[in-house]
């Protein structure tokens, strides 16, 4: 690839900056050398230098650095190039660079899939200037933490979203509640007031929208005041809630008619119940629950990860408090968890008209939850015994008889196992082999409909006799002449 510098980016430049926008293209030259990207792929990066910073994006297709000195910028825009921009932060070493001066605080470098990779010949940058948290506050660059405090208890009371119920105040809320963090902080505060918002956002330590939740930061700056009153109710990301109980699962063994018709079962079931000991708490006795230090209470912790291309962070579930936020003593009762198993017996009744795999629902009567959670359901899972004579096709019973020859011919009644008990059938003269007679209303109810039924089919196969006695081959011969005899005349 080739260095190419737009001639228009010079024009953003102080007349003595040539030298360095020369190392500039360089070192972005370099650097993608060192960390390749898919063709058609731009990138940004954005450098301090004293009170002013430089904006620069190259690529792969037409590699070339753009670059602007202006009042920090953290933000930027690409008007020409329509780029779908993430972020990424990560910290430039000062020996790394041949375009630091001094110490290079940090690299907030901005990648993405570039829409129009033709057109960046004359691309502009708009850039926006970052928020300023000590106006968010309304307090000068020289207050105290005293004075920060105060500010920030005085505008959280006003925005607190329990209080004010105007549109936009929770959003007003956070970014008071996100000001006050980064202000309170000394090292985060010190960053700030050196690089900007983004000299945060370098160092890892977050940006706007990054922060703790801020209404778990006005409860921790309020604990022990007595609260704020007028009915505000915590709203942080305390792991201590109340948590539902799991459902249960119980596998009910019915046999055929039991199935078709229904019944009312008593059953053993074996589910967690809260515990006697300790009421459910899970703490020894004579103890209570504390907010676990790992998290605060959060019931999640953040692993960060630094690597060439910057801190990542992954939120984890606390281990020391299992993703609770609280922390005791456990109850020799129950290990702690609140609950023991205990057995229980139920009436249940089945409807007419399950079959296997259908599921019964008793809702709370399955394990109990946690800290006053609700308890969880118990499903009844249906399993049929098949019967070894009727089988059932939904909602239809199959029925397979078989009749001879001559019943056949001459038709006959038949003696008919239903799920109703023995019926008698008619079979018509002149039945055809595999042909299916219909029992109307003798099958299965339509399940939550028991006054509808399907029918009882019934397949009907006529024997052929492999042997005939002397007698009954001569009157099947005289038949048959009979026959032909009937067939010729007809012919006639």
């Amino acid at each position: 690839e080739e260095a190419f510098i737009c001639r228009e980016s010079f024009s953003y430049l102080p007349h003595n900056s040539l030298s360095l926008s020369l190392s500039l293209s360089l070192s972005l030259l370099l650097f993608s050398r060192r960390h390749p990207f898919d063709n058609g792929e731009c990138s940004m990066a954005l450098i301090q230098f004293g009170s002013s910073s430089c904006v620069a994006q190259w690529g792969i297709r037409r590699p070339q650095v753009a670059v602007k000195a202006s009042f920090y910028p953290t933000r930027l825009e690409s008007h020409q190039d329509n780029c779908c921009i993430s972020q990424i932060n990560c910290l430039g070493a000062s020996q790394s660079s041949m375009f630091s001066h001094g110490s290079l605080p940090f690299l907030s470098l901005v990648t993405g899939q570039s829409r129009n990779t033709h057109s960046r010949r004359g691309a502009r940058f708009t850039v926006r200037a970052d928020t300023d948290f000590y106006s968010v506050l309304g307090v000068s660059k020289t207050a105290t933490k005293a004075e920060i405090k105060s500010a920030y208890r005085k505008l959280a009371r006003s925005y607190h979203p329990d209080v004010n119920k105007d549109a936009g105040a929770e959003e007003k809320f956070k970014e008071i509640s996100n000001a006050y963090e980064i202000l309170s902080d000394d090292e985060k505060r010190s960053l700030y007031d050196r690089y900007g918002e983004a000299g945060v956002k370098g160092a890892g330590m977050g940006g706007m929208g990054d922060y703790s939740n801020p209404f778990d930061l006005f409860e921790s700056l309020f604990e022990g005041m007595g609260g704020m009153g007028g009915g505000m109710g915590s709203r942080g990301g305390s792991r201590s809630r109340a948590i539902d109980g799991e459902d249960e699962y119980y596998s009910l063994i019915l046999d055929f008619k039991e199935a078709v018709f229904g019944i009312e079962k008593e059953i053993e079931i074996s589910r967690l119940e809260s515990c006697g000991t300790c009421n459910g708490s899970g703490a020894k006795a004579g103890t209570k629950p504390t907010k676990c230090k790992t998290c605060g209470g959060q019931g999640q912790v953040v692993a960060s990860t630094r690597t060439p291309l910057g801190v990542f962070q992954q939120v984890m579930t606390c281990s020391p408090c299992n993703g609770t936020g609280e922390v005791s003593k456990p109850c020799g009762a129950c290990s702690g968890d609140g609950r023991v198993r205990r057995t229980k017996r139920i009436s249940l009744k089945v409807p007419a008209g399950v079959d296997s795999g259908s599921r019964l629902r008793v809702r709370g009567e399955g394990n109990a939850g946690k800290r006053g959670g609700s308890s969880g359901d118990l499903f009844a899972v249906i399993e049929v015994i098949p019967d070894p004579i009727l089988k059932r096709d939904d909602t239809n019973i199959l029925y397979t008889c078989k009749i001879s020859y001559v019943d056949a011919i001459l038709g006959t009644t038949l003696k008919v196992p239903t799920v109703d008990g023995t019926v008698d059938l008619k079979v018509p003269a002149g039945t055809q082999p595999s042909t299916t007679l219909v029992m109307a209303k003798k099958g299965v109810p339509v399940l939550n409909k028991s006054k509808m039924r399907g029918d009882q089919l019934v397949r009907v196969q006529v024997e052929i006799p492999k042997r005939l006695s002397k007698e009954e081959k001569k009157l099947v011969e005289e038949l048959a002449d009979m026959s032909k005899n009937k067939v010729a005349n007809s012919r006639r």
